[in-house]
């Protein structure tokens, strides 16, 4: 028994020292992922970037390449995705293309903080001077808000072995270069075609990584992966467009009033929550200026202050012209593109504002008429005497028999037309339309009888 042990586990020594076997053709080629981030920098693009890297981690990808076309955006998403980059397993090459694609602002930072960045021929990058939109700063909190950003992109560009001097001055004077000026500065690494291009320069290059150690790639013959956006990210790319989630806001806020003023309808109340709660959402990835929202709402009041006080529109005016202003500043992005724009603040503002006033008129003189229903909204009403009454009968009023008797004389014949004055129990009381010959009044009928 002992015998046996022995040679088991000499048998499993041996298995366990033996190379392991090469099979011809079952090699497997390199995995390059591909991204593509054609949009502002927000959360949303924060939130794919992440994804993208942690699945290229999982896969064992040899190297993931950012094709890159933004406008610029908000400088916590761009920390967020610098911190990303930085941190990845798999080496990241950001990649500025196609032709006419530029990475400003917030892009230029994407840029330098790869393990490889490249550009494709007439695109250009930089202009990264931070912007507080809407604000006069003082000139200290101005410097720092530049000595931080500045000192930002250094810490990254100088461990990348970069231009500090070139990448400082795209910070602090808003400089923007183009690629032939970005490779003679020393900025970028390679500027290639397309992503074969790019792949093609990378092979068997040593480059340095964020953890100063050099690593080689070899990419011949290497499977390109696209990693798109999901259908979650999609959509809150689009909320995040501050003109659409504004236009949300105002639609949604109108379909809910509709509701209130003809209960049991169901269908604009809901939708209406719906495009309330999607404009949110939308508006939460977005930095909102506080001091906005409070001129929005103070253009609501001003417009139903306009319904109970008779200014002649003035406060309508400047209720509209609050709203407009407020939804213009809503938005405190440091670019355009993730700004409510003027055009679409005057469209939305002046038309919800006259809408608004409109089914406000509407509902307040609706509240103010007569009660439509039941024997008290006959009063007033022409009817017409189906029989002689003397002083009763029966009328007919709207389609509807009555038994009426008369309150300004004594008999009328049949046809005759009458006014109902009054509604006594379950009778009319009524009087001629129009006094003729034929109509006995009290007064003729005791000069009468004298």
């Amino acid at each position: 028994m002992k015998t046996l042990r022995i040679r088991f586990l000499l048998f499993v020594a041996a298995f366990l020292l033996l190379p392991p076997i090469h099979v011809p053709g079952q090699t497997l080629s390199p995995l390059v992922v591909q991204l593509t981030l054609k949009d502002t920098v927000q959360p949303v693009s924060a939130q794919y970037l992440h994804r993208g890297l942690l699945a290229a981690a999982s896969q064992h990808a040899s190297l993931v390449i950012i094709t890159l076309d933004t406008p610029g955006g908000l400088l916590t998403s761009t920390r967020e995705m610098v911190a990303d980059i930085e941190a990845s397993p798999v080496p990241v090459a950001v990649f500025v293309a196609p032709t006419g694609a530029r990475a400003g602002s917030a892009g230029f930072f994407l840029l330098e903080a790869a393990d490889i960045a490249a550009m494709a021929p007439a695109t250009n990058a930089g202009a990264s001077h931070p912007i507080i939109p809407g604000r006069t700063l003082d000139p200290i909190l101005k410097l720092k808000i530049e000595n931080d950003a500045a000192a930002f992109l250094r810490s990254f560009v100088l461990r990348r072995g970069r231009n500090p001097e070139a990448a400082d001055d795209a910070v602090r004077n808003s400089k923007s270069y183009s690629d032939a000026e970005c490779l003679n500065l020393h900025l970028i690494d390679f500027t290639a075609h397309d992503e074969r291009d790019l792949m093609r320069q990378i092979d068997a290059k040593p480059f340095h990584r964020f953890d100063g150690s050099t690593q080689v790639l070899h990419l011949a013959g290497a499977t390109r992966r696209l990693i798109d956006p999901s259908l979650r990210e999609q959509l809150l790319t689009r909320l995040t467009n501050p003109d659409l989630a504004v236009l949300l806001l105002l639609c949604g806020i109108l379909l809910i009033y509709t509701e209130f003023n003809i209960p049991g309808t169901i269908i604009p109340g809901s939708l209406g929550a719906l495009l309330v709660m999607l404009a949110l959402f939308g508006l939460n990835l977005l930095p909102i200026h506080h001091a906005a929202v409070a001129i929005v709402l103070a253009g609501f009041a001003l417009m139903l202050l306009e319904l109970k006080i008779p200014s002649h529109g003035i406060l309508a005016l400047f209720g509209i012209s609050a709203l407009v202003f407020g939804l213009a500043t809503l938005v405190d992005a440091p670019i355009d593109a993730l700004r409510v724009h003027l055009a679409t603040a005057i469209a939305v503002g002046v038309g919800f504002g006259s809408i608004s006033l409109l089914l406000a008129w509407v509902a307040l003189a609706a509240r103010r008429n007569k009660v439509l229903l039941g024997p008290h909204a006959m009063v007033g009403k022409t009817a017409v005497a189906l029989t002689a009454l003397a002083p009763g009968g029966q009328v007919q009023v709207r389609g509807e028999i009555w038994q009426a008797a008369l309150t300004e004389c004594t008999s009328v014949p049949q046809g005759t037309a009458l006014v109902v004055r009054a509604v006594d129990g379950l009778a009319l009381l009524v009087s001629p339309l129009v006094l003729s010959p034929t109509i006995v009044s009290p007064v003729v009928a005791s000069t009468t009888s004298s």
